[in-house]
């Protein structure tokens, strides 16, 4: 990422200003995820930024978990987003920390607020809350209870802290502005009564900060300097400045926010919501399905960091919205796995050749190259015998036009070994072929006096079929069809699942709206295909997690599904794609 380093964007020039006025002596960045999921390819950009922010400057960088919301949240979600970052390359340098940290900070200074009339006790439900903001084009209108006395908010806000109420009958709102142009600022809810008992503090509290006041009281108490975020928070700016500055006194730092758009992505799924119904629907096999867009699936898949932290240096920062195209980030993938992956030979839909001129029992060593390009890589040795298994694909027995592969009285040539001709084959009852025939021009082996005679044929991977280790092919398609790419809808449910928090005072809820359940009938039936092919022994003995290219075929990572007995290996990508 040194190149990365080296450019500049709008953020690292406010950055760099920042600390030219004297505004900031030291860059403190923190990284806020919910831990109610896994990270997905769409937390990469704001991930990336705020550690790469602090490398950059010498600063630091925290993590701190916005656990505001125990209704969803898991310690299985607060690990796998720990790992994920560590994969990427980054630590928490500044320290790791949790919205919970600081409840009783945020209680204190709710009752400071209360008491100075900045805050008070409402009695509108959900609905009526709504009624009473207004719209866009619409001021609000002050609730009934705005203007209760002080004491009695106080009253009452104690009393919801010690559990004396239902849930719902009533919130503690910042007192502000109804007939503001901005909706954030009417009166935002600042607590709510939630009877979750919480992973990290049990059952001491039964109210619970929203975000817009639990989070910049927590960048203010670590000494964030610049809070970094999508841009569907540029609305909550002002507020987010509000509660800084009303509660000035009691917190050591101010804080600058600073807004860049969100990360989009065709035929991807972004909205969390979403995603969490595909898990939970049995429509993917769990959050490190390697059809899913989380970190845990795309590293399951066999993408590596080094992609994506070039991807998101690629498609860089701005303020306007925009919506990148998945093969860019598939190139980025290729280009790094071009460079490091070892090369095999597998086939996918085998077939069985019979080199028939060859002696029986007869074996021969060949020794081929790890990586093409890279002769640091080693070599290792394969072995060929009378009978191999080539891929269904590089068989024709009637040729079609200027095919240039294996068919009757053609020759070919064999990656690494020789040139067969095929000289015929065998069909079973149905008319299938199951078994090529083919002579081997035994001159054409390196070093041999014909190994340099030219052919109109292909070169052909093959697998010897004596050591062929049988494995599982799993190869994945997007989840939403190219007919219905879904990127702008997918930006308006990232967006409406944020703006639920803004307008509501209410946390992104787990239910499934009309369009969510219209998503779910749009997924494609054919995202998985499995198919059984056979490769070389060295398929067997690597770890999981290993990535290969199989020659001519795709890049492939072993998957932890595999067995001694059978080796799972997920396509990566494709061979063939956009080139960056």
């Amino acid at each position: 990422m040194e190149e990365t380093l080296n450019r500049t964007n709008f953020i690292w020039d406010a950055i760099e200003q920042d600390l030219k006025d004297g505004r900031y002596t030291q860059v403190h960045t923190r990284f806020p995820p919910e831990p109610n999921g896994y990270m997905h390819i769409g937390h990469c950009k704001a991930l990336i930024m705020d550690f790469l922010t602090a490398e950059k400057y010498g600063g630091l960088s925290n993590l701190r978990f916005d656990d505001t919301n125990p209704a969803k949240e898991d310690t299985e979600y607060v690990e796998a987003i720990k790992r994920d970052i560590n994969w990427l390359g980054f630590n928490w340098t500044g320290g790791l920390y949790y919205a919970s940290d600081y409840y009783d900070k945020c209680y204190e200074i709710a009752e400071d607020w209360i008491k100075r009339g900045l805050a008070y006790v409402d009695e509108l439900n959900k609905d009526e809350m709504r009624e009473y903001r207004g719209t866009l084009t619409r001021p609000g209108k002050n609730s009934p209870w705005r203007d209760r006395p002080w004491e009695e908010s106080l009253d009452l806000f104690r009393r919801m802290k010690a559990g004396e109420f239902p849930e719902g009958s009533y919130t503690l709102r910042a007192k502000i502005d109804m007939a503001s142009p901005n909706i954030v600022m009417r009166d935002p809810a600042m607590y709510r009564i939630l009877y979750k008992e919480h992973w990290r503090t049990g059952s001491k509290w039964c109210i619970y900060p929203m975000y817009d006041f639990a989070h910049p009281i927590g960048d203010a108490l670590e000494g964030i300097s610049h809070s970094l975020c999508s841009l569907e928070y540029e609305i909550h700016r002002p507020l987010y400045d509000w509660v800084v500055e009303k509660s000035a006194h009691m917190l050591p730092a101010r804080p600058r926010q600073i807004e860049f758009a969100r990360l989009n992505m065709t035929r991807t799924v972004m909205s969390k919501r979403k995603l969490r119904a595909l898990v939970e629907g049995g429509y993917v096999r769990g959050w490190d399905d390697p059809r899913m867009p989380t970190l845990s699936a795309l590293r399951r898949r066999g993408y590596t960091a080094a992609a994506i932290r070039d991807f998101i240096s690629r498609i860089g920062l701005s303020k306007a919205d925009s919506v990148v195209d998945t093969a860019v980030l598939e190139a980025c993938v290729r280009q790094d796995l071009d460079a490091n992956a070892a090369r095999v030979s597998a086939v996918l839909r085998p077939i069985k050749v019979v080199l028939t001129n060859w002696p029986e029992g007869e074996k021969r060593e060949l020794v081929v190259e790890n990586h093409p390009k890279k002769p640091e890589m080693g070599t290792h040795t394969v072995t060929l015998s009378r009978e191999i298994y080539i891929d269904a694909e590089d068989f024709m027995e009637v040729p079609a036009n200027k095919f240039q592969r294996m068919y009757p009285g053609f020759e070919v040539r064999l990656k690494g070994a020789c040139i067969v001709k095929c000289e015929g084959c065998t069909k079973d009852e149905n008319g299938n072929v199951v078994e090529i025939q083919c002579t081997v021009d035994f001159d054409s082996f390196a070093g041999c006096e014909g190994s340099g005679r030219k052919i109109k044929g292909k070169v052909l991977h093959w697998v010897n079929a004596e050591d062929a280790v049988p494995f599982e092919a799993r190869l994945y398609e997007p989840l939403l069809p190219a007919e219905e790419d879904g990127a702008a809808e997918e930006e308006e449910a990232v967006a409406a699942d944020e703006m639920e928090t803004a307008e509501d005072g209410a946390e992104e809820t787990d239910a499934l709206t009309r369009k969510d359940y219209d998503f779910l009938k749009k997924i494609s039936p054919n995202t998985l295909t499995i198919l059984h092919g056979y490769a070389e022994p060295a398929i067997r003995e690597c770890e999981n997690g290993t990535s290969f290219q199989f020659v001519r075929v795709g890049y492939f990572c072993k998957d932890p599904d595999s067995t001694s007995e059978l080796p799972v290996f997920n396509r990566t990508v494709e061979l063939n794609g956009l080139k960056l």
